[in-house]
């Protein structure tokens, strides 16, 4: 019941900080414009503003932040490690890469999306093929180290890309690419990966139950009858796509996927069938607010990269206070 309730104040406060982000910005609209939308009368540059700018946006910052925030929960929770977070398995640092490299090879803006999709999930095989190189270690330690090495050998690929971009032209674009933002978010774009980052977040709240069951160890679960590598391969699968999908849409947000996961298991605790779908909605919720600062507070936009890290520093230092609460 308490769970409930809470679900349906942050779904109502959720609907109120929509509004919100959609009446604020360089051009406010008041009640009577929104009357008037309403009622089909809105001028050219209203329907422009809204329906056309800041709502693709919007839905954009909810959908990352849902994204970020559950895969996150999920990585921490497969792995039993609260510093765990969405680039584990290097999938950040491969979605950079390629994100750089289509940049620097000018290509179209899809182009650069689908390298940036492209690299990211190589650089999860890259991470699980080391993994798989192995035998008689634990599975969980080899695919932390694995990731470890693939997030290394793609970031050092990025940095080769920066060395070699031209400083005036395409330096720039990589550098505001690696701060993340939502500005040039399209209906398009949105079109393009909300089904897949749905179906993955969908994915994961179904395989809350089995990923309760892998926390407790591979030896339990296995004496459960939960097919531990079935149900991990799963999970990693739909939280790397989710990952990936997000550099598509705004770059690299960091510190949403720490975070927020570890202020939801103190609020609903590691019962995954809540605390999964409950991570989504924060984050969501969340990067919205984030997103609504660093265009309505600043005379210049700020990438919200530096806002998510300027924020959830401190609350991460904050958070460490509590322990261990949260996760027995």
């Amino acid at each position: 019941m308490k769970n409930s309730l809470l679900f349906v104040i942050l779904l109502l406060l959720l609907g109120l900080s929509m509004v919100v982000a959609l009446s604020v910005g360089q051009y406010p609209i008041e009640s009577s414009m929104w009357i008037a939308f309403l009622q089909g009368e809105a001028s050219d540059v209203m329907h422009t503003i809204v329906v056309e700018l800041r709502l693709p946006r919007i839905l954009a910052a909810l959908l990352v932040g849902a994204a970020l925030a559950i895969s996150g929960s999920a990585f921490q929770s497969m792995f039993v490690n609260p510093l765990v977070s969405p680039s584990l398995l290097g999938v950040l640092a491969g979605a950079s890469f390629g994100a750089a490299l289509g940049i620097v090879w000018e290509q179209s803006w899809w182009g650069v999306q689908f390298l940036t999709f492209v690299f990211g999930a190589l650089a999860v095989l890259v991470a699980m093929g080391i993994a798989s190189m192995y035998r008689g270690g634990s599975t969980v330690l080899l695919l932390v180290l694995g990731g470890i090495v693939s997030s290394a050998l793609f970031t050092s690929l990025l940095s080769i890309v920066k060395y070699a971009a031209d400083p005036y032209t395409h330096l720039p674009s990589i550098v505001y690419w690696l701060m993340g933002s939502f500005s040039m978010v399209e209906w398009d774009t949105l079109g393009m990966v909300a089904l897949p980052m749905a179906l993955g977040m969908v994915t994961l709240v179904v395989l809350g139950s089995y990923i309760n069951v892998l926390s407790m160890g591979d030896e339990e679960a296995k004496a459960l009858g939960v097919n531990v590598t079935r149900v991990r391969i799963i999970a990693i699968g739909a939280a790397t796509l989710i990952s990936s999908l997000t550099v598509v849409v705004a770059g690299v947000i960091g510190w949403v996927g720490l975070v927020i996961p570890h202020i939801a298991r103190m609020i609903v605790g590691p019962n995954n069938r809540v605390l999964l779908p409950m991570s989504a909605l924060m984050g969501g919720l969340y990067l919205l607010w984030i997103d609504t600062a660093t265009r309505t507070l600043f005379r210049a936009e700020v990438p919200i990269g530096i806002l998510t890290a300027l924020v959830g520093i401190p609350v991460f230092v904050l958070l460490l206070r509590e322990g261990k609460k949260g996760w027995n």
